[in-house]
């Protein structure tokens, strides 16, 4: 019986485990900033790219967000959707090596966008739609370095690239992807424009943390019957003996 008893708590201590180890994991994923859609074609023209920041202080909220585009591989005609609550300033640099297109030669490009003015509070984030003319064509990805800063000073730098293929790093830099030939991300990024103004300074309670919140769940509870059937196989071993 004392062995049955051992073998009950070892099943309920992995299911336990198991569980926090799930949300645990969701909660570092959701926590950074991120770029979406995750990927574009290469040279893709009139999108949109949305920058989700989601609040991770409890004690605190988000009154300032910079991100940095890059110079080396400039997105071309950037504008700023209007967000309630928050004023954007666009600052532009003049490239190293101008950019021919269609329209002409570009010597101009956008460096910095700087959000203010608003707050993003505990259990929050905001989305900040980002429309460009075009991407570029000689890259196979984009780091979106990101400073978010909060309320009581700190300052979180989302400035970090994976190397080589290795591990995510702690504070990873927002990363689009840039694919050769068709994309189909262009109209996810039309989705998700028209779904932000709805989603807007949004608690966890819209539809992308629905979705994870429900996957997590399924998880939970598929480790919660591997426990179950544990359970039974044992009592019934030792109702046998």
């Amino acid at each position: 019986m004392s062995a049955t008893r051992a073998t009950l708590r070892r099943a309920a201590t992995v299911t336990a485990l198991t569980a926090a180890s799930v949300l645990v994991t969701a909660g570092v994923a959701s926590a950074h900033v991120t770029v979406h859609p995750e990927s574009y074609a290469k040279g893709a023209t009139d999108g949109v790219l949305t920058f989700r920041v989601p609040n991770e202080e409890d004690t605190a909220a988000t009154t300032k967000v910079q991100v940095f585009l890059p110079t080396d591989h400039p997105v071309l005609g950037v504008l700023v959707t209007p967000q309630a609550g928050w004023t954007a300033k666009v600052t532009t640099t003049k490239l190293k090596t101008p950019v021919k297109t269609d329209d002409g030669t570009i010597t101009e490009a956008a460096s910095e966008i700087t959000w203010t003015g608003g707050r993003i509070g505990a259990g929050q984030y905001v989305d900040f739609d980002v429309a460009f003319g075009q991407l570029p064509e000689d890259t196979d990805q984009l780091a979106f370095k990101t400073l978010q800063t909060y309320s009581d000073g700190k300052v979180v730098r989302w400035i970090e690239q994976a190397q080589g293929g290795g591990d995510e790093p702690e504070n990873p830099a927002p990363t689009l992807k840039l694919t050769a030939g068709d994309d189909t991300a262009a109209p996810a990024a039309s989705a998700a424009k028209s779904a932000g103004a709805k989603a807007t300074s949004a608690s966890p309670g819209t539809s992308d943390s629905t979705a994870r919140g429900l996957g997590v769940a399924g998880l939970v509870v598929g480790a919660l019957g591997l426990a179950a059937a544990a359970f039974t196989f044992v009592r019934t071993r030792g109702a046998r003996s």
